[in-house]
């Protein structure tokens, strides 16, 4: 992040700290900063140099904030967020049950008049300005009481894997649980960097390659705004407010990137005989899916598999559990290793997530056409995870964590690939094959796959720091918590 968008961050973040006092939790803050950057952007898109016409009606517009005071500001606040959340498109999704949630009328104006305003918003490079919101993002979900980590994925493993997938030009691009849009945006600047584009090519990745689901409002303000600042196209919404398994889209993509949200179960709320509300676990069934279940990250995989065109390419972050569990689960890895090319599995290490106790991994595959022989020759595995200590604030995963998976990955020829394991030479070598033919013999298909030696298991002088020890401890128990909580809703039932 350049220093000016470090202080500009350290500015808006500044002001959060003011409005704590009024009640507001770092992701409310964040939410009001949203609308109240979109309006006074759009008010700089509607005069010079810009001059272009406004999306927002005249009785909603900017000026109309800066010039009142108290109650009056206030209520004119309250039917703009009101209104504008009953519009179409971008303004809709922005404004989607949009409320006011600060209650001083004197803290609004300051962060009105003092702080938005007295900055030309659109002047600013896309990278500042994105820089900015991203980092806004990021303070928000490492807020522990209310933040939104269960959203946001590491920056440096989305790099990381869209540096793997080597997006083009001309690809369609989609996540079907988008979050705050990091997959979506390093996919955008992935091409931006990497390509000299024509006037068409341009048009295309500005309007038509991004396409997001996701089915949390707060969450879907955060990306459309998250890739306005980046410079997509201000006046078409590539994201939709939905649950992206249940209301499956008929469009096909060349690429698929996402991380969807942990949680093993698809749940809806509904009101009981007492009135009161209660999560009732759903079955998903649908006729392009190749088995019925709860297992909302079985469910996603599936969904994945069925939003790539044929030789459409997907990465998808993936829990434990996905690899190795029966039943549905052993039917869904068989038809994958079948139908497609699942050619690469990254086992992620812990501690790089907000979410705790997840233990997950990157599945890379390529869908393919009908055959009666299976696409699958070889899967490689590269162990990201044995011996290796991250924690988010001490040691956060780095990009250049990341570099040797990538260099062995061989994303311009994976044709070239080459094991850093052998038995005897190279014993602790994190990157091997395995045939298809080992792998379907496997008990269940299990594509948990380790062979490292765990250093701290067999050396008392190798343990880790208490401290992470302990967090490890926490992470393994708040999973073992999880667990035992659907066992015993299971039991309700």
């Amino acid at each position: 992040m350049s220093n000016h968008s470090q202080q500009i961050v350290q500015k808006l973040w500044n002001y959060c700290n003011v409005l704590r006092d009024d009640g507001l939790s770092y992701g409310d803050y964040v939410e009001q900063l949203t609308y109240l950057l979109f309006l006074k952007m759009a008010d700089e898109r509607s005069k010079p140099p810009f001059n272009k016409p406004s999306s927002i009606p005249a009785k909603y517009a900017w000026p109309k904030l800066t010039k009142l005071d108290g109650d009056e500001l206030e209520n004119q606040y309250r039917h703009t967020l009101e209104g504008l959340g009953k519009q179409s498109g971008m303004l809709g999704i922005i404004f989607r049950k949009a409320q006011n949630k600060i209650q001083d009328p004197a803290n609004l104006r300051r962060l009105i008049v003092d702080l938005i305003d007295r900055e030309t918003w659109l002047t600013l490079d896309a990278d500042v300005k994105g820089d900015a919101y991203e980092g806004l993002l990021q303070k928000n979900a490492e807020d522990v009481k209310g933040g939104a980590g269960q959203y946001f994925t590491p920056r440096p493993l989305i790099q990381a894997i869209v540096n793997c997938m080597r997006p083009k030009p001309g690809d369609t691009i989609c996540d079907p649980a988008c979050g705050t849009g990091g997959f979506l945006l390093a996919a955008y600047d992935y091409i931006s960097k990497h390509h000299k584009l024509n006037p068409d090519q341009k048009r295309h990745l500005k309007h038509d390659a991004l396409r997001g689901w996701e089915i949390v409002d707060n969450t879907a303000r955060l990306c459309v705004m998250n890739l306005y600042l980046h410079g997509i196209d201000p006046d078409s919404s590539p994201v939709t407010v939905i649950d992206s398994i249940r209301g499956g889209s008929s469009e096909r993509f060349s690429m698929v990137l996402t991380n969807p949200p942990f949680g093993k179960k698809s749940s809806m709320a509904v009101i009981n005989e007492d009135g009161e509300s209660e999560k009732q676990e759903q079955v998903v069934v649908r006729d392009d899916f190749w088995a019925s279940t709860k297992n909302k990250q079985l469910n996603f995989l599936q969904h994945v598999k069925t939003q790539l065109e044929i030789n459409g390419r997907a990465a998808i972050v993936v829990p434990d559990n996905v690899l190795f569990e029966g039943g549905a689960g052993e039917t869904i890895r068989r038809k994958l290793l079948h139908e497609c090319d699942i050619h690469t599995l990254l086992r992620l290490p812990t501690g790089i997530f907000y979410a705790q106790g997840v233990k997950a991994n990157v599945l890379f595959f390529d869908r393919k056409p009908a055959s009666e022989t299976p696409w699958t020759r070889k899967l490689w595995i590269y162990d990201l995870r044995t011996n290796k200590r991250f924690t988010l604030k001490t040691n956060p995963l780095k990009r250049s964590d990341i570099d040797e998976f990538i260099a062995c990955f061989k994303p311009e020829n994976r044709s070239e690939r080459k094991a850093t394991w052998t038995p005897k030479r190279s014993p602790d070598g994190r990157w091997r094959s395995f045939d298809y033919d080992e792998l379907i013999k496997r008990d269940k298909v299990n594509l948990d796959i380790f062979w490292l030696r765990d250093e701290s298991l067999e050396d008392s002088e190798n343990l880790p720091p208490p401290k992470e020890i302990a967090a490890e401890i926490v992470e393994d128990l708040q999973a073992a918590l999880d667990q035992f909580a659907e066992i015993a809703s299971d039991i309700k039932e």
